[in-house]
């Protein structure tokens, strides 16, 4: 059976220096309503980045 995600919404994340979409994760739209940035390893451009919820 599938997993119920509720408040939980899937995002991609997308490097800010290359574009790539790097990552996917989940996040809850009710404690974080606005676009999440993370500091992440992007393997395009080598080095760690930051990454921005994609629109």
């Amino acid at each position: 059976m599938a997993k119920k995600l509720g408040h939980r919404q899937k995002k991609t994340f997308v490097c800010s220096v290359c574009g790539n979409e790097n990552y996917r994760e989940e996040k809850n739209v009710n404690n974080t309503p606005g676009r999440m940035e993370i500091s992440k390893y992007c393997k395009f451009c080598g080095k760690h980045t930051t990454h921005k919820e994609k629109k």
